[in-house]
């Protein structure tokens, strides 16, 4: 079936991309669009082409109807008013490294323009350089790079003022020969209480005349429902801005009614502990790594405890991260076959740890084929990657043709591929297919730089066949759309920078809880999970640039916080290295026995993983104040009591701080037995070198 998907919600001014879904291998001219509704004082124009991008110029209701080989098929698009700001960034010499007053242009990227050099131009102003832009409330970070190049630079950071976004979650029962979708809406941190949208799929038979709305519910009775047909209902929360929109799918069978809410994250994932192996650094300073070098030590990944293992790209690429791609659909021929690499994911699976795949679909390296062929001016290949005008480029490659690729950042090396292609959307939904079956998710790269609408096919697809399957979002920063009926999973880029400040000492510890609270702010549904860590492969290590003694309350954290954690290979080693090799023989043990105990204490303490998070006030007898962050995690059941509540204490400082606590005697992180009653002898108060957890 080809209908382009869900109804589409945004806002005035933002662009939306309409798409058929699953084309065929030759599409030719077989899809027209085409606006046949919109809003009384609206002038937009529909792009022409299988790709149509909408940008609604007033609020209010679109639609749309798609010509395509089975037939025509019609989507809304919902535009809410325009919630952005005029804002200002600017830098000034003195903010740069390096001499940059003769510069003749200054490039502005930031994720507002996906990181894209050469389409936004700061001028000069006085002794610096600014730049006038829109944007929606939150914080937002813009980087100024001069000459086209990235010698240097220099970056802003500016906070438009206004509400976050209302969040909701979606339900449904059977109630008097009817089925009620109700949505429990909230409101944002300091904003109105939100109103109750619903809309309808326009993929299913089920018509506005058959339901019933009543503020915060919707009922449909019985007998509208097919038989043995699914039906979608969506909502949306809005009050000064819309927030994302929740799904809830209904289907009868018979007197039965089934309800599903697809959008939920796996129910596993609300107890993962993942680990990020770097795959060629993994085995060594001495050994090639392979695949099955890579199986040999499983047993080791399995001795931490984890049970979800992410792998860096493991297909065909010149390079040692994998990120440069030139067959998305074989291994790379240094790491195995394509039997090898299964007979990993196999073993993986007999120690109980699910395999997240490195899902590598905005860009493929420049050594492609496909590029190769792109380039030189095969017609077959000529919509298959970005082109942009040449005095847009600025990564100094003297391209063929008179256009150059489109890339992100300076990364002249991986061309983004073109999604208003469906030559290439095919492409791309092959891969998925590909590899969906072999893994348990994927860790979808630069997510940010892809289409939402072929995200959203992407999860309808892998979820129809694994309802478990995992979907983790690279965004950085993180960014709330994506949670709209497309990932379960999200880098907690919030959580990483402020443990990143709290570790130079730039900030106090209390902006650990500051950033924990930046999801309901955002309009994060309370079901979605946020992948807490404090490096990766794209990061330098943490005990590289932060203070010394601050990397074990920092990983304590990630545990101690409800989301997923997440430990980087050789995190746990002590590997000094952003991708360095494993450090198997000389690694620091003590270290490791800390994340096992990290690992431990989450797994048997379920309110770590689904409690709430309060803060609290401590009294810190000796020590620095300001590097101590405590704060409970409380889980009532269903009679209201509360069951092992637990205090958790991080100490950023590095010397130990001795704390008074009410309360359990014992630190449940080292084992170890203390005295609560407040003197001063030697087996007084709680003493926190890093970090302790006690029963509250």
């Amino acid at each position: 079936m080809h209908h382009p998907g869900p109804p589409r919600f945004t806002t005035v001014g933002k662009s939306v991309e309409l798409a058929p879904r699953n084309p065929p291998e030759d599409a030719g001219d077989a899809f027209r669009w085409r606006l046949t509704v919109a809003p009384e004082s609206s002038d937009v124009l529909l792009d022409a082409g299988p790709v149509a991008h909408l940008a609604p110029d007033v609020p209010g209701t679109y639609r749309v109807e798609l010509d395509a080989p089975d037939g025509t098929h019609r989507q809304t698009i919902r535009a809410f008013p325009d919630d952005r700001r005029d804002v200002r960034f600017r830098v000034d010499e003195d903010d740069v490294e390096g001499d940059v007053s003769g510069v003749e242009r200054c490039s502005v990227i930031a994720a507002f323009n996906d990181f894209t050099t050469g389409v936004l131009f700061a001028e000069r102003e006085g002794e610096g350089w600014a730049v006038d832009v829109a944007l929606p409330p939150g914080d937002h970070d813009a980087i100024f790079t001069f000459d086209d190049g990235w010698e240097h630079w220099a970056s802003d950071g500016v906070t438009v003022e206004g509400p976050g976004r209302p969040r909701l979650a979606l339900d449904g029962h059977v109630e008097d020969g009817s089925v009620v979708v109700a949505a429990d809406a909230a409101a944002a941190p300091n904003g109105d209480d939100p109103s109750v949208e619903f809309h309808l799929d326009d993929r299913d038979g089920l018509t506005d005349d058959a339901v019933e709305i009543a503020d915060d519910e919707l009922r449909v009775p019985l007998a509208a429902l097919p038989d043995d047909e699914t039906v979608r209902v969506h909502a949306v929360p809005v009050a000064e801005r819309h927030g994302v929109a929740d799904t809830v799918e209904l289907r009868r069978v018979g007197d039965d009614v089934h309800v599903a809410v697809p959008g939920s994250p796996p129910e596993w994932t609300r107890d993962a502990t993942m680990y990020q192996i770097f795959v060629r650094s993994f085995c060594g300073d001495t050994l090639e790594t392979t695949f099955a070098e890579l199986e040999r030590r499983v047993a080791y990944v399995e001795s931490l405890g984890v049970d979800t293992v992410w792998l860096t790209p493991v297909l065909a690429s010149p390079t040692t991260h994998g990120y440069h791609i030139t067959d998305l659909f074989d291994t790379a021929a240094d790491l195995g076959t394509r039997a090898e690499f299964e007979s990993l994911v196999d073993r993986f699976h007999e120690a109980g740890i699910r395999v997240v795949f490195d899902l590598v679909v905005n860009h493929t390296s420049r050594d492609h084929p496909a590029f190769q062929l792109h380039r030189a001016g095969v017609e077959e290949y000529a919509d298959h990657y970005e082109r942009v005008p040449r005095e847009a480029d600025t990564t100094g490659v003297d391209w063929a043709g008179e256009d150059a690729p489109g890339v992100y950042f300076n990364w002249a090396r991986i061309p983004n591929v073109n999604y208003d292609s469906l030559a290439v959307r095919r492409w791309m939904l092959d891969v998925v297919d590909e590899w969906a079956p072999v893994v348990d998710g994927f860790r979808c790269d630069v997510a940010w730089g892809v289409p939402h609408g072929f995200w959203k096919e992407v999860r309808e697809r892998v979820k129809a066949h694994d309802d478990e399957f995992l979907l983790l979002d690279e965004t950085v920063p993180r960014d709330v759309a994506f949670a709209e009926n497309e990932f379960d999973a999200h880098y907690d880029t919030d959580l990483y920078d402020a443990l990143r400040d709290v570790g130079t000492g730039e900030a106090s510890a209390d902006a650990v809880l500051d950033a924990v609270g930046d999801a309901e702010r955002y309009g994060f549904p309370d079901d979605a999970a946020h992948m807490r860590y404090v490096e990766n492969h794209d990061e330098e290590r943490y005990a590289s640039e932060c203070e010394t003694g601050t990397l074990r309350p920092a990983a304590a954290a990630t545990f101690t916080l409800p989301g997923v954690p997440m430990i980087y290979y050789g995190q746990e080693r002590g590997v000094p290295e952003q991708r360095g090799p494993m450090r198997w023989h000389d690694g620091d043990a003590d270290l490791t026995d800390y994340h096992r105990r990290l690992v431990a204490l989450r797994d048997a303490f379920p309110v770590l993983r689904e409690g709430t998070v309060e803060p609290v006030d401590v009294d810190v007898l000796e020590g620095a104040t300001e590097r101590v962050v405590a704060y409970a995690r409380t889980d009532e059941d269903a009679t209201g009591d509360s069951s092992d509540d637990l205090l958790v204490v991080l100490n950023f400082a590095d010397e130990p701080v001795r704390v008074a606590v009410d309360g359990g005697a014992t630190d449940l992180l080292a084992d170890e037995d203390f005295s609560d009653d407040g003197d001063s002898s030697d087996d007084g108060p709680l003493v926190v070198e890093d970090a302790a957890v006690v029963r509250y």
